[in-house]
């Protein structure tokens, strides 16, 4: 069974909750077991939690979660890049599978809500690599 750290970046809950929500759903329909979630305010702080999750020897992967939808701007597109570099980082430096699931940038909350299965996407992708690390 594949122990899962599970990071919710809530910048916008509407979306970041249900996208949880689905990666909780996921992890369960694939007998994982979430042994913990931690919370932070926006994506650019999911990098700290997930290698704060990674560094634990009863966590297999990580899989972090949360939307981008402020708009399609530079800076919204800097984030999700050094985001996705650092988590990968993270990955690498721990050995522990780290995985993203992000709605955004460039969308607009409701377009965002639409891809809320990238939090199950997110889950699931960390489960399977967990599992053909094993």
């Amino acid at each position: 069974m594949v122990s899962l750290g599970l990071v919710v970046a809530r910048f916008n809950d509407s979306v970041t909750e249900p996208m949880a929500e689905a990666a909780r759903e996921a992890a369960a329909d694939r007998d994982a077991v979430v042994v913990d979630e931690v919370s932070v305010p926006g994506a650019y702080d999911s990098p700290l939690a997930a290698d704060r999750l990674a560094r634990r020897d009863d966590v297999d992967a990580v899989a972090v979660v949360g939307a981008i939808v402020t708009g399609d701007t530079d800076h919204d597109r800097v984030i999700a890049n050094a985001t996705a570099e650092k988590l990968t980082d993270v990955s690498l430096d721990r050995d522990t599978p780290v995985t993203f699931g992000v709605s955004g940038p460039g969308m607009s909350g409701a377009e965002a809500r639409e891809r809320i299965d990238k939090g199950a996407d997110a889950a699931l992708a960390a489960v399977d690599l967990a599992e053909a690390l094993d």
